[in-house]
């Protein structure tokens, strides 16, 4: 069912207030110094950040508090909980008879937590493959550091859903990894639509940021604290669990947040590669946005979805508190 939606009168009050202020900003700031200000040129940048960030935060969460009438209602959270609401609520209204068809739905709680799952374990892939790239590196005396640091950054010049689509090439019962095995004499394997495959495709993409905000914060370290640990005696495993590993956690945090929070949130991973078995939370908000046009559902869903990723980056920022992590370069 398509729900047919337009902007609330008081976004568009809302949008009015914004430009006027705008205008208004500027006509004060030229009066009271007889010029423009520097920083005045920074203001499109606030404008465009209202716009395009804030307005639609608003709109998500005006949408999911409200039906398809505008009237406040809390049922697209039941609907987050229960993912047979609607129909239970048809069947209790149908009398006693039709009781015994009420179940909960698990579906969208059961998605949410596979694709924690998956987010999980795409971070923790991530982070044992690019901590030893990253350290190797930003070794001093590894000759080979700049080129790596190219070839990492090389993929990520073609489009993300590009380099996601050549992964089929590969993993397709006709693709070049199966050819290869039957020319061996060996059967051939199904790599596509498994979970293997996807989480293999989060990895792929989403290596690079894990890589380059701890090579980020490994360039930064000052060597002279790593020849004043050996100067005491430690040797090369002491000085990386005792210098090394504690400096360079900030760039970890940083690298965990940029890979687990697109994760759980990604969709066209899951439909190329896992080819429509494997459902993620961004598909499945796609999908009540799109497919059902449930706006007011769709709204409910990415709101909470928001919220867990605030409150996984104010437990990070715990451990980064300044923020320094760095990040890709």
């Amino acid at each position: 069912m398509t729900q047919n939606l337009s902007v609330p009168p008081w976004m568009l009050w809302l949008f009015g207030l914004l430009f006027v202020g705008f205008v208004a900003f500027g006509v004060i700031s030229v009066r009271r110094v007889g010029g423009i200000k520097r920083s005045f040129f920074a203001s499109p940048y606030t404008v465009w950040m209202a716009l395009f960030t804030l307005l639609p935060c608003i709109l998500i969460g005006y949408y999911a508090f409200t039906d398809s009438s505008g009237a406040f209602t809390l049922d697209n959270f039941k609907n987050f909980w229960d993912s047979n609401y609607t129909v239970n609520k048809i069947y209790e209204q149908m009398g006693p008879d039709y009781a015994v068809l009420v179940q909960r739905g698990t579906v969208n709680i059961g998605t949410l937590v596979y694709s924690l799952w998956m987010a999980l374990l795409c971070t923790v892939i991530c982070l044992a493959l690019a901590y030893p790239a990253a350290f190797f590196m930003a070794d001093r005396e590894m000759k080979l550091g700049p080129t790596l640091v190219v070839l990492f950054v090389i993929p990520m010049w073609m489009n993300f859903l590009l380099r996601t689509v050549a992964w089929m090439t590969l993993l397709e019962d006709q693709g070049l990894i199966n050819t290869l095995l039957k020319a061996l004499g060996f059967h051939g394997v199904q790599l596509m639509y498994n979970d293997g495959a996807v989480l293999l495709g989060m990895v792929y993409n989403f290596l690079p940021f894990m890589v380059f905000p701890i090579y980020t914060s490994l360039t930064k370290m000052d060597v002279k604290l790593l020849e004043a640990a050996q100067d005491l005696g430690a040797n090369k495993l002491n000085t990386f669990w005792r210098v090394t590993a504690p400096l360079s956690v900030p760039g970890v945090i940083s690298g965990i947040t940029m890979v687990f929070m697109p994760s759980v949130t990604t969709f066209f991973i899951p439909r190329i590669l896992g080819g429509g078995n494997t459902m993620m939370f961004g598909d499945l908000i796609e999908n009540r946005f799109l497919t059902e046009g449930n706006w007011n559902l769709g709204s409910a869903l990415s709101l909470i979805m928001m919220i867990l990723i605030l409150i996984s980056l104010s437990i990070l920022r715990k451990a980064d508190p300044e923020g320094e992590g760095g990040g890709i370069v």
